[in-house]
């Protein structure tokens, strides 16, 4: 049941200045007609030399902020500001339980509160070491413009930083449980490469990190692209990895353990997977970018009965057609022989084409229920996968 807001807000400014009892508190959204400088923020006691803290981490578009303020009269200043920003929602928890609240329309609160069945440790450590896969002062940031001179990540690649640590993390948990070649070296390709973040960091990170031998071949279009990577590949003296210019489909390479591709746009994802089929490769990566392809069957085709308004207007039938578009990808590799899943590999913050297509060959031929579900899907919208048409020409598919 609604009930007043400042009371409310009373609460919640009473448990977040209880340094004794708060765990942590996140406040996102927005009230209405309020427009708060932050997406989200979070709070939680620290131990500072100086004493107990409050501290704040307050998050905008791009980067995080990170304040503190001693309980007492400079954190409950600091709690009324917060307070008085607008934000749509608090997520409150304490030893005790969890307090929530949000806003209505109307300018109430709707509080909800739950009692802890079991005890909760609290930690009060200051710094808290974020786990990286690579030292963001790592040279090679800095080499391809990740990072600055002083060695830090630059604000405005925050997001293609995080996007490229989460993708070569999931590489990592790929090869975990991977049986990897004897007696030569881990071929990997990343098709598509571009400026070749990904691939420098995935080169990295196998060849310093794991202690791999790894021959690397970044693939892209363009001659630009070949020439830079090749010279910054020197630079750093990196023996194995190569670049080369050519299309996805018809680059000279003559196979590969591992194929990445990190946001191929449209159809050049599918050439990325048949390409990875035809060499046979064991493990295949892929974040799929735009998917124009089968957003332009959509339109020009007529949605099965009763489900014309997915169709109807133009965000949405664009976002459908992402999705089917992804699993249509998914059933069409399970029938090439690969174990696929399609997983979100980065929050929708640092990219909103944060889907990875994960795929283990095993060789396993496809049930006839994949098979039926394929072709009853396809049949039933009209569509014509490009990735369909590739395997197609492969032997035995």
């Amino acid at each position: 049941m609604a009930t007043p807001l400042a009371p409310a807000l009373a609460e919640i400014k009473a448990l977040l200045l209880d340094g004794g009892r708060l765990v942590r508190a996140v406040a996102g959204g927005r009230m209405r007609n309020m427009d708060p400088p932050w997406r989200r923020i979070e709070l939680r006691p620290v131990a500072l030399k100086a004493g107990p803290h409050l501290q704040t981490v307050a998050y905008d578009e791009r980067q995080a902020h990170t304040s503190n303020a001693a309980f007492g009269p400079a954190a409950e200043q600091a709690v009324d500001a917060l307070l008085a920003l607008g934000m749509g929602t608090w997520h409150v928890e304490t030893l005790d339980g969890t307090v929530q609240l949000r806003v209505t329309k109307k300018g109430e609160a709707m509080v909800s509160r739950s009692g802890r069945a079991t005890p909760v440790a609290r930690s009060l450590d200051h710094d808290r070491a974020k786990p990286r896969l690579l030292d963001p002062a790592d040279p090679f940031w800095r080499a391809v413009g990740i990072a600055d001179g002083d060695g830090r990540i630059k604000p405005t690649r925050q997001d293609k930083y995080r996007q490229v640590e989460e993708f070569v993390r999931a590489l990592d948990a790929v090869l975990k449980e991977a049986e990897l070649p004897a007696g030569r070296p881990l071929r990997v390709v990343d098709l598509g490469c571009g400026n070749a973040y990904l691939t420098f960091a995935a080169y990295r990170f196998l060849t310093h990190v794991r202690g791999l031998s790894v021959a690397f071949t970044g693939v892209d279009a363009k001659r630009q692209a070949r020439e830079r990577n090749t010279e910054l590949a020197a630079s750093l003296g990196w023996d194995g990895l190569h670049f080369i210019e050519g299309t996805i489909a018809e680059a000279p390479v003559d196979g590969a353990d591992v194929v990445l591709a990190l946001h191929a746009c449209d159809t050049a994802t599918d050439d990325a997977l048949a390409r990875a089929v035809a060499w046979g490769a064991r493990h295949v990566l892929a974040a799929p970018c735009c998917h124009h392809d089968l957003q332009r069957q959509l339109r020009e085709g007529e949605p099965p009965a009763s489900y014309g308004l997915l169709t109807r207007h133009g965000i949405l039938r664009e976002r459908f057609a992402d999705v089917l578009t992804d699993a249509l990808r998914a059933s069409l590799m399970r029938q090439a022989g690969y174990r696929t899943e399609i997983i979100e590999f980065v929050p929708s913050e640092h990219t909103p084409r944060n889907t990875l297509l994960r795929a283990v060959r095993t060789g396993a031929r496809p049930d006839a229920r994949t098979t039926a579900d394929y072709a009853a899907l396809v049949k039933e919208w009209g569509v014509t996968p490009k990735l369909s048409t590739l395997l197609a020409r492969e032997p035995g598919f």
